[in-house]
């Protein structure tokens, strides 16, 4: 068990940066359109430049030369990982055009392209290979829209493959598939991660006289942790559902720093409890988190019902997600509360780690 809390912490805290931050996303639409599917599809420029290094000077900053220099070399490189067929008939991409775009987390190039078929299709598949040897965790999040409807999903290198029935809404697909990624973003959103394990860390003690000691009965600190998950569930899910809806919306680059702080704040409360309750914590910090989850949704430019749909499945999979880990974690260190490896190891050293590994966090995104 000691060496299992040992590589728990390993895995969480060496985790590398780049998992810190926005997961790396494209976002590709489809349109039917008769015998052709108009296809748009929207590529991070600093992914494309990590690529293809799009950046000829190495200056840091790509210029409009720079990408139209290369833009034949950029379509080339992403027909090679993407494939579209209409009724299992492959169906060629001709490069219409490129442009320049802003999504929430920075600068893209939007590719367009137009999809040749032999007729008017009624089931669509999409194979999908764009960046997984460079970022096996890069996602590529699709947009299916007909008559005024929106469907979505989403494909990675475990499950690169997508198949819509163009004609048929599918309603019960797409809110397993939107499900499935709330899961998903939960257990890849290591700082999400953290911030949990930081207001759980606690949970199996109480503070008496300045002093934190083991919690005598599992009943009480169920009752506590349920208060701080609750309290983080209805404020993430509060401004997901605004962010989503375009009522609230703050920078990326603000949301994902002040993320990071927040984390830095939650373990250090630990180590010198300043702040207010841990349930009161989880809400006003949790408020934050529900933007940078907010981030999958919002570039989907969903519509009509179909926003609700989506929102309401993805929050559902992060509260599983979330619930999981929870699962995991509570009788675990319950069991553990009383040991030198919990106390010493696990509490003090975890959050210590959990504060520096976010500071490091917030120096990059506010920086950087």
């Amino acid at each position: 068990m000691k060496h299992g809390i040992h590589l728990l912490w390993m895995l969480l805290v060496l985790a590398r940066p780049a998992l810190a931050h926005k997961p790396s996303d494209s976002y590709l639409t489809l349109v039917p359109d008769g015998h052709s599917v108009r296809v748009r599809w929207d590529i991070a420029l600093r992914d494309l430049d990590y690529a293809l290094a799009l950046d000829a000077n190495a200056d840091g900053a790509l210029t409009g030369r720079e990408l139209r220099q290369r833009s034949a070399e950029v379509s080339a490189y992403a027909l090679e990982r993407l494939a579209l067929s209409a009724d299992q008939r492959t169906c060629p991409l001709s490069p219409v055009e490129t442009r320049l775009t802003q999504h929430s987390d920075g600068a893209y190039l939007a590719l367009l392209f137009e999809a040749a078929c032999s007729r008017a299709p009624s089931t669509l598949a999409v194979r999908y290979r764009l960046f997984f040897e460079l970022d096996p965790q890069h996602r590529g999040l699709v947009r299916l829209e007909v008559d005024g409807a929106t469907r979505t999903g989403v494909l990675r290198a475990d499950a690169d493959t997508l198949g819509f029935t163009v004609a048929e809404a599918e309603p019960l697909r797409q809110f397993v598939a939107m499900t499935r990624e709330g899961v998903w973003h939960i257990w890849i959103g290591v700082d999400h991660i953290l911030f949990l394990l930081a207001l759980l860390l606690p949970a199996v003690f109480q503070r008496e006289e300045g002093r934190w000691r083991a919690a005598g009965a599992f009943r009480p600190v169920f009752m506590e942790v349920l208060k701080v998950v609750t309290s983080f569930t209805v404020a993430h899910s509060l401004t997901l559902g605004l962010a989503t809806l375009g009522i609230a919306q703050l920078p990326s680059r603000w949301v994902e720093t002040a993320i990071a702080l927040s984390v830095v704040l939650a373990a250090l409360n630990n180590l010198r409890p300043m702040l207010l309750g841990r349930w009161r914590l989880a809400f006003a910090l949790g408020l934050l988190h529900g933007f940078g989850f907010s981030s999958v949704l919002a570039d989907l430019g969903l519509s009509g019902g179909s926003v609700v749909m989506s929102l309401l499945a993805f929050n559902l999979g992060v509260e599983l997600g979330q619930a999981a880990v929870v699962a995991v974690f509570l009788p675990t260190a319950f069991l553990l509360r009383r040991t030198w490896t919990y106390r010493a190891l696990a509490f003090v050293g975890g959050s210590a780690c959990i504060a520096l590994t976010a500071g490091v966090w917030t120096v990059e995104r506010f920086f950087f």
